[in-house]
């Protein structure tokens, strides 16, 4: 095993800076990134050649964003999931999912190959461990006219914070990872029926030193590697994992096997995404912790670095049922 850690060139993509910036993902033929703020309640997208950003503002908190085939945006907001069929349209509802959005919210979530869009949940009381994983599938295939709404990982599972999800490249291996458990899960795949099985440990990582906190520079105060936030695969298969309150990004080989620790200029790196027309620049969401300020400038910004091997091209939510 190679344990390499690293100290990439990062850039800032835009001076934009977002309260809690989630969700990136490369648009290949609009050739523009696309990120979401939770907190702030705004989607944001770039156009990185010119170096202009635009937001647009939600009702609600938009958890997690992916394309849709024909155009437009699927958004899981708190208070349920809607198709924009273009950027700034008005939103079409098309489901709601089984939580309670006084204590809940949507978080961490993406598309699968066959077009079908995987939701997370967030239990913001951190007390009820009834974080789930939803899967919505609205293709042609479905049957009746609403999109089915299926519950792959349920409230029982005992998880508070929905994070990590990503698919191997092979279809064969669907990620996914409790955050405060400071644990990313496999399961098997099955791209058919979407069925997933056989849970084990992908990757563990030591827990928060009781009393841990940032020291005044905004970087790490002690021996803490953070936890597992957002994540993406790349075409060898490798996952790259975000470390809250770390600093890095992780790599694994598919294998489980830490490939490289890159660090990063913000101490709360929130998910990752590759992009840009070859696919191997590494985008970077950040969060702004409390007290991060001027000794932590970059917080919330969405950073930049190259990258070795490429990405995947991300994958479009399908709504045939309702086109």
């Amino acid at each position: 095993m190679t344990n390499n850690t690293q100290t990439p060139q990062w850039q800032a993509v835009t001076p934009h800076l977002c309260s809690l910036g989630e969700s990136p993902f490369w648009h290949p033929d609009e050739q523009m990134l696309y990120w979401v703020d939770i907190a702030g309640k705004q989607i944001l997208r770039a156009n990185i050649y010119m170096g202009t950003v635009q937001t647009w503002d939600m009702p609600s908190e938009p958890g997690c964003i992916a394309p849709t085939q024909g155009g437009g945006l699927v958004i899981a907001l708190r208070h349920g999931v809607f198709l924009a069929p273009t950027w700034g349209a008005d939103l079409i509802w098309l489901a709601t999912l089984d939580y309670d959005p006084s204590q809940m919210r949507a978080n961490d979530g993406k598309c699968d190959a066959l077009g079908r869009f995987w939701v997370g949940t967030i239990d913001e009381t951190r007390s009820k461990l009834n974080a789930a994983l939803f899967c919505i599938d609205a293709r042609d295939s479905a049957p009746g006219g609403l999109p089915q709404v299926s519950c792959k990982i349920g409230p029982s599972a005992g998880a508070t914070t929905a994070n990590g999800l990503a698919f191997s490249p092979d279809n064969h291996t669907l990620y996914w990872a409790n955050t405060p458990s400071h644990t990313v899960q496999a399961w098997d795949f099955d791209k058919d029926t979407a069925n997933i099985s056989a849970q084990r440990v992908f990757a563990s990582f030591a827990p928060k030193p009781p009393g841990w906190l940032p020291d005044a520079a905004g970087h790490e105060g002690g021996a803490y590697g953070g936890r597992p936030d957002g994540a993406t695969v790349d075409v060898q298969g490798n996952y790259w994992v975000a470390m809250y309150e770390g600093q890095r990004i992780c790599q694994f080989a598919s294998d489980g096997q830490l490939l490289a620790s890159l660090a990063t200029p913000m101490t709360c790196p929130t998910m990752v995404c590759l992009g840009g027309e070859d696919f191997q620049t590494l985008y970077v969401t950040s969060a702004q912790p409390k007290g991060a300020g001027a000794a932590n400038p970059l917080a919330g910004a969405v950073v930049s670095t190259r990258v070795d091997v490429p990405g995947l091209r991300v994958n479009f939510f399908r709504a045939d049922k309702l086109s």
